[in-house]
């Protein structure tokens, strides 16, 4: 039994190694369980290896594709200004074919839409490899919202939305950077799936939580895909017609999760959906998730 806690000692040190055993059944025993471990620490330098590669991958993805995606915006735009120029002659107004400029902000926004794909593949890849930690720390909530709500309220305006924030005094702990990013995917949907009415963002203080409510006014999800909306590339039939790819809100629940919390979905249809995000209010609770 000694001889079996040293090497569980050794194993999780990583420096186990045999050593020689004699013929009795505790030896035979000891001899398997150093097997077993040896070909233990063997999987755990493969999947080591394993995830290296994968970290070299999609650092090359992530390299290789950022500069064909920003030319491919960027020589849109001059064509875009092109257009916008011919137009403005008048002597050459009878030369442009009609559909030129839509083409042409098809293009663009297809790039636009490319790029956004990209970028989230590679983000949730690196979270769901472990290649990007999340570092929570304790603190207010109300400077995130009140960035959020700066972020979306000129969006939310040009479709004649309002979006209101409530102050709240509430203290949580997440990583700030991740954290925006998943509420923002959650605020983006809200404002592109709502046609009239508002957009709402609070939070409530709980023992162990701190849950973020955010509220709109626009069709609603019906109860039978509430728990497909946070799949990879889910889109609902009802949605079809809106920009989007399916990936923010998976990417968010990825977040909130590796941040110890949870995100929670209430929605009727025809008169909006509320995404609830709970976040631990301690570190404490997060080391322990």
């Amino acid at each position: 039994m000694d001889a079996i806690q040293k090497m569980l000692d050794a194993a999780m040190d990583g420096s186990f190694s045999e050593t020689t055993f004699d013929e009795s059944k505790l030896s035979t025993l000891e001899t398997k369980f150093a097997h077993y471990l040896s070909a233990a620490e063997i999987s755990s330098r493969n999947a080591a290896w394993e995830k290296e590669r994968i970290k070299s991958l999609i650092a090359d993805i992530s390299h290789q594709t950022k500069t064909p995606i920003a030319n491919l915006l960027l020589y849109s735009e001059l064509l875009m200004e092109e257009v916008i120029s011919m137009e403005e002659v008048t002597s050459m107004e009878e030369n442009l074919p009609a559909s030129m400029k839509a083409n042409v902000d098809a293009l663009y926004n297809q790039s636009e839409k490319l790029q956004f794909l990209i970028d989230s593949l590679v983000k949730l890849s690196r979270l769901e490899n472990g290649i990007i930690s999340l570092s929570p720390k304790r603190t207010s909530l109300q400077p995130l919202l009140q960035d959020i709500a700066e972020q979306y309220t000129a969006k939310a305006a040009e479709k004649g939305l309002s979006l209101y924030l409530h102050d709240a005094d509430i203290y949580a702990a997440f990583d700030s950077k991740w954290t925006a990013e998943a509420l923002a995917n959650i605020v983006d949907n809200a404002v592109k799936y709502t046609e009239h009415g508002t957009i709402t963002i609070s939070a409530v203080s709980y023992e162990m939580f701190a849950r973020i409510d955010i509220s709109d006014t626009g069709a609603g999800i019906p109860e039978s895909e509430q728990s497909k909306i946070f799949a990879r590339f889910y889109r609902s039939k009802t949605s079809q017609e809106q920009e989007g790819v399916g990936i923010g809100l998976y990417l968010a629940r990825q977040i909130i999760s590796g941040e110890g919390g949870y995100i929670k979905v209430t929605s009727v249809p025809g008169k909006g959906s509320t995404f609830s995000v709970f976040l631990p209010k301690e570190r404490q609770f997060f080391q322990k998730c």
